[in-house]
């Protein structure tokens, strides 16, 4: 049986062993706790049974467990600079052995695991069905949900240094507005501007696999608020950003319906 406040308590423990002053360990506490709130709305929403929502909510709990030795490491969220967080999360849970102090039975492991691994890659292992495929799904789903606020009210956790003036002076590249007209994710290796990384949240609905998450990106009108072309310098910029903007909320309204 699930036991998510327990869960909660040995969270809160294995965090106190990071600095909680530090901006970015309150910025992903916070991030984790609003996930877990999404991935139950989500699976209520689907219709899933209780224990199925109790897990869909562990996993939401641990699967960022891994940023918290990334902050410490690198003083940074970016991935492809050789730690990547899910990987690590794994590791912590699985081979160190913290998963039993967030859940004693051994039931739910394969699934968890999988879910976690695969919760920030570009897709989803193929080969994966049932319920790992369904939680895996969640968790991306509620994971890029609450991206989008911490995008617009935090942090772009994409990007490192450039200010937000002068992001408005920098351009889309060639290769990321092909990708988003093409309704793909942008692949991180792909990106050559700081606009390029700070769109790469704009894509996250291309991925959605459920209509809940969808329906909160709506509702929080999370892409108007991500993109303002006229504050941007360069023309070619605008006009792009008005292409991209009118395409994502299109693609949203259409999945909705």
């Amino acid at each position: 049986m699930i036991n998510i406040n327990k869960a909660k308590l040995a969270f809160k423990e294995y965090v106190s062993h990071y600095n909680e002053n530090d901006a970015k360990i309150q910025l992903k506490i916070r991030h984790t706790y609003k996930v877990v709130d999404v991935s139950e709305y989500i699976g209520k929403a689907l219709g899933l049974n209780d224990e199925e929502v109790e897990l869909a909510k562990l996993i939401a709990l641990l699967h960022d467990i891994g940023r918290f030795e990334q902050i410490k490491v690198t003083d940074s969220f970016i991935d492809f600079k050789g730690f990547d967080h899910a990987d690590y999360g794994v590791k912590v849970l699985f081979e160190d052995g913290a998963i039993r102090k967030f859940i004693e039975e051994e039931t739910y492991d394969s699934i968890i695991y999988t879910a976690i691994k695969n919760h920030n890659k570009y897709e989803i292992e193929q080969e994966l069905s049932g319920e790992k495929l369904l939680q895996s799904k969640i968790i991306r789903d509620s994971d890029k949900t609450d991206i989008f606020r911490v995008v617009i009210e935090e942090v772009n956790p994409n990007m490192q240094l450039t200010s937000k003036e002068n992001l408005k002076k920098d351009i889309i590249s060639d290769e990321t507005y092909e990708q988003l007209k093409s309704y793909k994710l942008i692949q991180s290796d792909k990106v050559k501007t700081e606009l390029d990384s700070y769109l790469k949240t704009i894509a996250y609905p291309f991925n959605y696999y459920f209509i809940p998450g969808l329906k909160i990106v709506k509702e929080k009108e999370y892409i108007n608020q991500l993109i303002n072309p006229e504050e941007y310098e360069k023309q070619e910029t605008k006009r792009r950003l008005t292409v991209i903007k009118n395409m994502v909320n299109h693609y949203i309204e259409e999945k909705i319906k």
